[in-house]
């Protein structure tokens, strides 16, 4: 009757453990901790010890709900936080408001949104400024203005006025769908912590494994040797059971990868974008970082500040021709040439155009060729250019084979530029390199600026992918070199470093893509934090894993000589398990501003 009993109270608790060990003995996986908790329940019950088989599979029972528990915290911490997508969208068509699924919402359509709701697509903005709550996209609460023209991306929150959007990219392809995915996929790239604990499981399970049955079967063997020495099978028996309990990897399988887990969803929360725990790990490494210039240290915002014509040129025809030169460009430069020329751009006057990258722009203007850009772009032709002086960016234009002028262009810098290298210095970052395609007298005076080491300027994207592997070569082998940057020209460059980092407010697709990290709201102040947390990360996972083994090896060598018992060893094996949980978990909070 006790035995019935005893097993009735197993069978909840212990069958869908042994369930599992079935299904992966049907798959040829023979260690795993299902087998090793299967083997000491059915060991204890066949030595009679029918409270403790019982225990055995109640606790780790309750273990893997708290996992399941914690594992649910981490994922839903992310979803409350980026799972924000609209289920329906208001479309004007034919001067009548319809709802829609965003899915069925046409690149080009106007949708309304009212005050307190999101965004549901990517579009531009129309009509006047308004406010828009972005912390499901950037993690910042304080609202950001948006003007006509400017780009109001799917997630944002309308704050204070009715709003009117053009739809310029479909439902799957918006900001917040990338994110999501970004985010979904990240738990794919496994870390090498995640990889290392992988392995050493697969090796250690079978091990321990083996040592259990030697505490029997070496016992055994000495008695028929030595006839004296007392061997009782129950006693050795009931030793390898409890030692197959203790050496249960449970706590080093669950908390390595939950940690990454967590760390990625506390970074996501401050709108700092991980795409995996490889990445988050890399990063913590990170000694020199290198840095592009035009959008990344600087707002991206330029404006014309001098004109030098070239002798006998007029300027406004120097204008008007770089006005229309850099019409099919998005670069902010050319943004800015196109500014600066108040008269209306006719298209019908432009013919073929090249944009050449890291140089300017080569195209056709009332049938002649227009070059724009950087000396280089000019001398290559085989035009002189005189040595102009003058602070800001200078493009340079010509007419065929005429040189026409020189077009001084500024930019400022980002309001927290300054102390974001400062917060790098207090990190430990020992190396700051600026690698930019702008003339050298720009970024040495940005250097200055900023407390920068190292200027790399005038280079093309070929030539900073140069640098960095240049750089990279004289690095320690356990010292990492991340690149941060925005724009398309960049994309190489963020694919070689060893950690990619890319403006994803304001920054290109193609740099998002490219980069393994990716700051939502376009600041250079967040890579400190992002450090910071990569590095709390890290240090949690060694944190468990020094834990998980220490504990083990103790409680391990002790039950092997009969100094624990099974309840023992299920309190070490559940409890270790339970802490390493907990503080796993920890890495969810993020940390906090310095």
């Amino acid at each position: 009757m006790r035995f019935v009993w005893y097993l009735v109270a197993f069978i909840p608790v212990g069958f869908p453990v042994l369930k599992e060990a079935v299904e992966c003995l049907r798959e040829k996986e023979y260690f795993n901790e299902f087998m090793l908790m299967s083997l000491a329940a059915i060991g204890a019950f066949y030595i009679g010890e029918y409270p403790e088989g019982v225990a055995v599979m109640l606790f780790y029972s309750i273990g893997e709900k708290f996992q399941d528990s914690a594992v649910s915290r981490a994922r839903s911490n992310i979803r409350a936080l980026l799972d924000v997508r609209p289920e329906q969208a208001t479309v004007i068509r034919d001067g009548q408001e319809k709802i829609e699924k965003p899915e069925q919402v046409r690149v080009g359509e106007i949708i309304e949104i009212k005050v307190g709701e999101r965004v549901p697509l990517d579009g531009i903005m129309l009509g006047d400024v308004a406010a828009f709550n972005t912390a499901a996209l950037t993690g910042e609460s304080v609202p950001r203005n948006i003007r006509t023209g400017e780009d109001v991306l799917a997630g944002m929150i309308v704050t204070d006025r009715v709003v009117r959007v053009k739809v310029t990219k479909p439902y799957d392809q918006s900001a917040l769908a990338r994110i999501l995915e970004m985010v979904q996929n990240a738990s794919e790239r496994k870390a090498p912590a995640e990889l290392f604990i992988r392995k050493f499981a697969r090796i250690y399970t079978p091990v321990v494994t083996g040592l259990a049955v030697l505490i029997v079967l070496v016992p055994w063997i000495v008695s028929w040797v030595q006839p004296d020495f007392s061997f009782v099978l129950n006693d050795w028996l009931y030793r390898a059971l409890v030692f197959l309990v203790i050496s249960c990897p449970c706590a080093l399988v669950i908390s390595v990868p939950l940690s990454f887990f967590a760390g990625i969803g506390g970074a996501s929360r401050r709108g700092i974008l991980f795409k995996g725990g490889n990445y988050l790990e890399t990063l913590a490494g990170v000694k020199a970082i290198a840095f592009d210039k035009t959008g990344t240290l600087t707002q991206g915002r330029f404006e014309v500040r001098e004109v030098f014509p070239a002798a006998g040129a007029d300027p406004d025809r120097l204008l008007e021709l770089a006005a229309h030169a850099e019409l099919s460009s998005s670069h902010p430069i050319a943004l800015s040439l196109r500014k600066a020329w108040p008269g209306a751009v006719d298209p019908g006057r432009i013919g073929a155009a090249e944009e050449i990258a890291g140089r300017g722009i080569r195209a056709t203007v009332d049938g002649s060729e227009i070059r724009a850009g950087s000396r280089l772009l000019l001398e290559e032709a085989g035009i002189a250019v005189p040595e102009i002086r003058a602070e800001g960016t200078l493009i340079y234009l010509a007419e065929g084979t005429r040189y026409l002028g020189c077009v001084a262009i500024a930019d400022a810098l980002k309001p927290d530029a300054v102390s974001a290298m400062k917060e790098l210095r207090r990190c430990g970052v020992d190396r700051l390199i600026l690698l930019t395609g702008d003339n050298r007298e720009t970024a040495e005076r940005v250097a200055r600026q900023l407390g920068i080491d190292e200027v790399r300027a005038e280079l093309l994207p070929t030539g900073k992918v140069a640098c960095l592997e240049e750089i990279m070569k004289h690095l320690k082998p356990d010292e990492k070199l991340a690149f941060v940057g925005d724009g398309i020209n960049d994309a190489p460059v963020l694919s070689r470093a060893d950690v990619g980092i890319a403006m994803g407010g304001l920054g290109s697709d193609a740099a998002v893509e490219s980069a393994d990290v990716v700051l939502m709201t376009d600041e250079p102040s967040r890579i400190a934090p992002a450090i910071r947390i990569a590095r709390r990360t890290l240090g949690i996972v060694r944190g468990n894993i020094a834990l998980a083994l220490g504990i083990k090896g103790a409680v391990l060598l002790a039950g092997a000589f009969g100094f624990v018992s099974m309840w023992g060893a299920v309190f070490a094996d559940v409890g270790v398990t339970l802490l390493a949980i907990l503080n796993a978990l920890r890495a969810l909070g993020g940390v906090k501003s310095r």
